[in-house]
């Protein structure tokens, strides 16, 4: 269950400030994919939300793609440096995040297990696009608003805690910990080589143990972002999409979801 909620944990990192720079050790190609029409090109990068800062990926393709595209669209644009609040007029629920002691549990050890790693949110993909992007003068959009990404996390389901250990037994904690450092391990190798089948297991996981966490942060989201690129496809310009990783994989992923409007997607890295 908690390689499952993985994506899930890293997606509730605090934003943080740019990480220091790091001899760069070696090259990496995350999956890309695009669409287009006749004067519509939208680029879809699959980002990881945590990342140890020593591979090169902001090159070639990526880099190419991102240069020449008009606007960055994250999940979410996150408020650096000053109080969450919410945008006027807006009519929803409190901007409250209330998910089970479990999930956030999970977050502190995802975390944790992730800086074990030597990796930080600083060097996510998310926030290094972001801070280039802001540098050059590029504009910077979210699919998501701050308070849905915070009311989805509300709707979190609940799971089972763990039972307290008795006496002369392992601690399922550190066991726990184990697991996680490996997986963040695996999911970042596989990131780093653009290698879809790490995060389809992790999907595949998820779904199985907890189906209704699954629907609220993949499936239904998937189809929201789809019908966005859709109604975008409708005005001419370039448009680089930035995503987790996981959002472009399975059978529920984002690419899915825009061929069922007919739109076919093409790998470029």
């Amino acid at each position: 269950m908690l390689n499952a909620l993985l994506a899930a944990a890293i997606a509730t990192a605090p934003p943080s400030v740019q990480a220091s720079a790091q001899p760069l050790a070696e090259d990496a190609s995350p999956a890309m994919f695009m669409v287009r029409d006749a004067d519509t090109t939208v680029y879809i990068f699959g980002t990881f939300h945590a990342l140890d800062g020593k591979s090169d990926w902001f090159r070639d393709r990526v880099k190419d793609a991102f240069e020449g595209s008009e606007e960055l669209v994250l999940e979410t644009v996150i408020p650096e440096g000053k109080p969450i609040a919410p945008r006027p007029g807006f009519r929803g629920p409190p901007l409250t995040v209330a998910p089970s002691a479990s999930f956030l549990a999970t977050t502190r050890m995802a975390i944790s297990a992730g800086k074990a790693q030597g990796m930080q949110v600083g060097n996510g993909a998310d926030n290094v696009l972001r801070h280039v992007a802001e540098a050059q003068g590029k504009p910077v959009e979210g699919l998501e608003t701050l308070e849905l990404q915070l009311n989805m996390f509300n709707r979190m389901p609940a799971t089972k805690a763990a039972p307290v250990p008795k006496p002369g037994e392992p601690v399922e904690e550190q066991n726990q910990m184990q697991d996680l450092t490996k997986a963040m391990a695996a999911m970042q190798s596989a990131w780093k080589h653009g290698d879809q089948t790490v995060f389809v297991k992790m999907l595949n996981q998820l779904e199985k143990v907890s189906p209704d966490t699954y629907r609220v942060m993949f499936t239904e989201r998937n189809a929201r972002w789809a019908d966005w690129i859709a109604g975008r496809m409708q005005t001419p310009g370039t448009v680089f999409v930035a995503v987790g990783a996981g959002h472009l994989a399975g059978k529920d992923s984002l690419l899915v979801r825009l061929a069922e409007h007919g739109i076919t997607s093409s790998r470029l890295n």
